[in-house]
């Protein structure tokens, strides 16, 4: 194959001899004048140019030549690199037919043992992940058992485990058994030990402390002359781990009781099985003091009707007291002064007994003893009528205060609800802190003022009751005391009277 550069160098030679000629040909006029002059120096230079062509010519033949060559010397070394890796490739082939073979063999393994590696994967996974559910469980568990606050530390081992710092380990697994089977031991023991706690002031303080399994924790307070200052309930905190003192005392009675126990002379300890829940309930409960200023403005004049109901009932308590004498031996010693006719004695008897009364009944009819009995009765009913505004005093009032209590407490819950409706409309329902003000305002003013009706009704009925028996017991004595009187007026001895109707005035 003759290379390219070969042919372009005598074309390029013809080329620039054609030029040559065609720059070197003189227009007309001076070729006329120097044709014969300058035609041997062309022909010199076309001489030159021609050896100078055939010279390039031969050159590049020899090149093209020579380019031949090394290509076919070429051809031959890559004919036979071709041949020697086409041997090559066909020994390849027969190797890797056989690798192929072991290749296959090798996947069906690898494939088997992936499936092995996965299954045992899923199970190793299935088995952390209950290994470390237990241990979060154990760990909840641990953090609220109030045993925790002598050992604060037994259930740092956990945190790795559940944080997957690392993986668990048989020991772990043993370690995690043995504390859960405390735990259980511990919940159902009753020890007593020394320990820290919080007291009702905020200080750290030694203290006996008495553990009931996991629902109720009590401790026991020394003074500095290491007597027993405080007995009390203790609350558990998970946050901490530590003890606190019950902001509220027990009542004497649980006290002496947990007393008793500590000292060896009762099998019986208040527990709280709630484990907290009673006693944080013990502690927010309000007595009716503590309810009252929660009512808002309308407990004050419920309290004010109480207090006047108050009044009345011990100036009346103080009335009956005043003019309360004994009937039966009264009547008795007039019995016989009357059938004697010893009127004299009788006036005094009744004086010096005009502070009940019947007595002064009986004064005020004994001045018309002569009289015909419609006077001597008409008389008496002028006297109890006499009597009666002093002995009913206060009574229609006691009976108002019973009524407008409970409609005062009434009011009060109207206006505690429209505060609540009020406090809805400008903040919503989201809260319910907001409206516990107005919803406390209105049970408590029914509260209280039922509280304060039931009484006053109660005693109005009483005292309603009282009044009904004295007017009744006047009544009687005065038809007594005239049947008496006539029949000592007739000669007739009066019969004794009899101690079956002995009803004192109270």
């Amino acid at each position: 194959m003759i290379p390219m550069k070969s042919l372009l160098i005598p074309l390029l030679a013809s080329l620039i001899l054609a030029a040559t000629v065609v720059c070197l040909v003189p227009g007309p006029e001076v070729m006329a004048a120097d044709m014969r002059k300058s035609y041997a120096d062309l022909e010199q230079k076309r001489r030159d140019m021609a050896a100078e062509a055939a010279k390039a010519l031969a050159a590049a033949k020899a090149e093209a030549l020579e380019n031949a060559q090394a290509i076919k010397k070429d051809k031959d070394a890559l004919v036979s690199a071709i041949a020697t890796l086409k041997s090559k490739n066909s020994r390849l082939q027969t190797a890797n037919g056989g690798l192929q073979g072991k290749i296959d063999v090798l996947a069906d393994e690898q494939a088997k043992l992936q499936s092995s590696l996965e299954e045992s994967r899923m199970v190793n996974k299935e088995l952390a992940g209950f290994v470390r559910t237990c241990a979060k469980d154990l760990n909840s568990l641990l953090v609220q058992s109030p045993q925790s606050a002598f050992d604060k530390d037994r259930n740092s081992f956990l945190t790795p485990v559940i944080n997957q710092e690392r993986f668990w380990s048989m020991d772990d697994i043993r370690r995690i058994s043995d504390i859960l089977f405390d735990e259980i031991l511990a919940s159902g023991e009753v020890s007593l030990r020394q320990g820290m706690v919080v007291d009702r002031q905020g200080k750290d303080r030694d203290a006996r402390i008495l553990s009931v399994g996991n629902f109720t924790s009590l401790y026991v307070l020394n003074d500095e002359q290491g007597r027993e200052s405080e007995t009390g309930f203790l609350l558990y905190s998970d946050q901490s781990s530590r003890f606190f003192a019950l902001s509220k005392l027990p009542s004497k009675k649980l006290g002496d009781q947990i007393d008793a126990y500590l000292a060896g002379q009762s099998d019986c300890v208040p527990v709280d099985i709630s484990k907290g829940g009673a006693l944080r309930r013990f502690t927010h409960e309000l007595n009716l003091m503590d309810q009252v200023p929660k009512g808002g403005p309308l407990v004050w004049p419920i309290l004010a009707l109480l207090g006047l109901a108050v009044l009345i009932l011990v100036e009346r308590g103080c009335f009956f007291v005043r003019h309360q004498i004994r009937i039966e031996p009264f009547m008795e010693k007039l019995s016989p002064l009357l059938a004697s006719e010893n009127f004299q004695a009788c006036r005094d008897l009744m004086q010096a007994n005009s502070r009940g009364f019947i007595p002064r009944v009986l004064l005020k009819t004994l001045a018309v003893r002569t009289q015909t009995r419609t006077d001597m009765e008409n008389m008496l009913q002028e006297a109890i009528l006499a009597e009666i505004p002093a002995i009913e005093r206060f009574l229609s009032t006691l009976g108002m205060l019973a009524a407008i209590a409970p409609l005062m407490g009434l009011l009060g819950t109207v206006t505690g609800m429209i505060n609540t409706f009020h406090v809805i409309t400008y903040y919503g329902a989201g809260d319910p802190r907001m409206m516990s003000g107005g919803i406390s305002e209105a049970l408590v003013t029914t509260m209280l003022g039922l509280t304060v009706a039931i009484p006053i009704m109660l005693f109005h009925t009483l005292l309603s009751r009282r009044v009904e028996t004295q007017i009744s017991i006047m009544e009687e004595k005065s038809v007594a005391f005239v049947n008496m009187v006539f029949k000592a007026r007739n000669g007739c001895r009066p019969p004794e009277i009899s101690s079956a109707t002995n009803r004192d005035q109270n």
